[in-house]
């Protein structure tokens, strides 16, 4: 299945200019199964996601969040408490949090910004369930970093997301999945699994 799980709206993202029902539009135009909405430090509710669901019943939607951690972006998928994760959660922290709740963690464009991504989570002592190693954000050289980090480090999930401020952009990079996906709990198995394939569409 494909799923794009990195993706902001201009409902609860204010850097994003995307109308929701404008992006299950887009997804589906875009030859998705399924989309992770993930707005900074924010969790769409159940009963917000029912709207979109109710509008595309053939789109998978499910609700994540991009917590922005000590030292960067870490995409967090499965939670029951979101409001545990604050912003500026040190990342040993916040991905012991995320097991906690049953969740998985995977590091949003490492090494973006100059990002010393090995040292922080040597430092930190991060415990990532994968990372993005393509997205709309991320040129030929941190996707070439972002290889090399596979490589180094076989257990990461490697996930391709677009990272989606805007129509346009959703769906240019998705995980194509080896499994069935539809609620929560199936994409976290998922990605602990290790059953994605990070892909590009050829917008991107």
């Amino acid at each position: 299945m494909k799923f794009d799980l990195h993706i902001h709206t201009r409902k609860h993202s204010p850097d994003a200019v995307t109308d929701p029902f404008e992006l299950i539009k887009a997804a589906v135009a875009a030859g998705l199964d399924g989309i992770v909405i993930t707005e900074h430090d924010y969790m769409w509710p159940e009963e917000e996601l029912e709207e979109l669901r109710a509008a595309e019943p053939r789109l998978v939607i499910l609700g994540g969040v991009e917590v922005t951690g000590c030292g960067g972006d870490v995409l967090c998928y499965g939670l029951t408490n979101p409001f545990a994760l604050p912003r500026g959660t040190p990342w040993g922290e916040l991905t012991r949090e995320v097991h906690k709740q049953g969740g998985a963690c995977v590091a949003a464009h490492p090494n973006r910004w100059n990002q010393p991504f090995e040292k922080l989570v040597r430092d930190q002592k991060a415990e990532l369930d994968g990372i993005e190693v393509m997205s709309n954000n991320m040129d030929a050289e941190l996707r070439r970093m972002a290889a090399n980090l596979l490589k180094a480090n076989p257990h990461f999930a490697q996930l391709g997301n677009s990272d989606s401020h805007d129509p346009s952009t959703v769906g240019c990079c998705y995980t194509d999945f080896d499994a069935e996906i539809r609620t929560s709990a199936d994409l976290v198995a998922a990605i602990k699994g290790n059953k994605g394939i990070a892909q590009a569409n050829g917008r991107r």
